[in-house]
């Protein structure tokens, strides 16, 4: 069975596994991937497919990224149910130059789509050091770590990008046009760990809006305008408006970013024309990604090794810092998730109960008789 991609433990310790609460269960990593494979074999995807897009959304609840986990798993069955996502086109990379390489990803899962890229990315990169590959036609791919981790797991480092529909105002509308498209960054590292850094241009991602909605929670103030341009905690009235730019300009220019790697110069859809997964149920996406895989060790005479003797002065020397007042511990960017997955891995990824009898209910609803374990 496929499992999901392991990532380096850093040198700090992990925490041990917390027991969930009582409205939560510990679910078995190993059946989490086994069930989504399970299910997803119900609506036509290749087991070898079904593993990317289970390693994927595992490796999101294994993270702490539950905002991009196994719960969205029903909102791309709804997609390939209503005919909108090909659950196993042919794929082809057109080669542009030696280096640049462009995948036409037919519509098929955004995880697919990303896998395979970055995988011809090294392909490339080991012989050039450096490729750049372009998605087009694409879907939702889900936590944009999840392909840095892919990288940097042999070796490489990797930039990830990709656009997304729309959910974000630029600065001083509250009109969406922007995605909330995840700015993301993975080096290896050494003995300290590997630099993950993958951050949405908005203050919170429209995934966690969701995640409190169905939970019944309130967000923070400052996360979104409702449909009126107006400050609300009420996630159900911030998923009729716009979520918020980090940074106010800054996350703006950010998104607009994005959407010109993601969008503009892949040949996808852009400037507000990516579909939403969930509301437009009678289109394609035309999602855009764009990554670039690189051997980071290539300017250093002494090799990965110097890399990773450099990258952990750097890291140590970040945590090291002075803390400020009412700061207990510095984190370097990734260093959160990566020990998030230790203690997951060991003692489970929490789910509520509702979320698990929803998930069951999926399952049931393919014809799957697919059930998930509590650790």
């Amino acid at each position: 069975m496929p499992t999901a991609i392991p990532v380096p433990t850093p040198a700090t310790a992990v925490p041990p596994p917390s027991k969930a609460p009582s409205s939560h269960l510990n679910i078995d990593p190993a059946s989490a991937h086994a069930f989504a494979i399970a299910v997803l074999a119900k609506y036509n995807v290749p087991a070898d497919r079904a593993g990317m897009v289970a390693d994927s959304l595992v490796l999101a609840d294994l993270r702490g990224v539950d905002t991009h986990g196994l719960n969205r798993l029903g909102g791309y069955i709804d997609r390939i149910k209503a005919g909108v996502l090909d659950p196993n086109p042919e794929l082809t990379f057109k080669m542009r130059t030696p280096v640049l390489a462009e995948l036409d990803a037919r519509n098929t899962f955004g995880f697919v789509a990303g896998c395979l890229a970055v995988d011809k990315g090294i392909e490339i990169a080991e012989t050039f050091g450096l490729a750049i590959v372009s998605v087009k036609n694409s879907n939702h791919y889900g936590m944009a770590a999840t392909y840095l981790l892919r990288a940097i797991k042999r070796g490489f480092g990797a930039m990830a990008f990709t656009n997304a529909s729309r959910s974000m105002a630029p600065w001083g509308s509250k009109e969406p046009l922007f995605g909330t498209s995840p700015f993301a960054v993975g080096v290896p590292g050494g003995e300290a760990g590997d630099f993950v850094l993958d951050m949405s241009p908005s203050v919170a991602a429209r995934g966690k809006i969701r995640k409190a909605a169905r939970r019944g929670e309130s967000i923070p103030e400052g996360y979104a305008l409702d449909g009126q341009g107006r400050h609300t905690t009420d996630p159900n009235e911030a998923l009729k408006g716009v979520v918020l730019p980090i940074g106010g300009p800054k996350g703006s220019g950010l998104a607009m970013m994005m959407d010109i790697f993601g969008g503009v110069m892949t040949g996808a859809s852009f400037a507000g024309d990516v579909n939403d997964q969930y509301k437009n149920l009678s289109s394609p996406q035309g999602v855009g990604h764009w990554f670039m895989i690189f051997r980071p060790e290539a300017f250093l005479d002494g090799g990965k090794e110097e890399l990773g003797d450099r990258m952990d002065v750097l890291l140590e020397r970040v945590r090291g810092c002075d803390k400020a007042a009412g700061v207990d511990r510095i984190f370097t960017s990734g260093e959160i998730e990566a020990m998030t997955e230790g203690s997951r891995r060991q003692g489970g990824i929490p789910f509520t109960q509702d979320e698990v009898k929803n998930l069951h209910s999926l399952a049931r609803e393919s014809g799957s008789d697919a059930v998930l374990q509590t650790v």
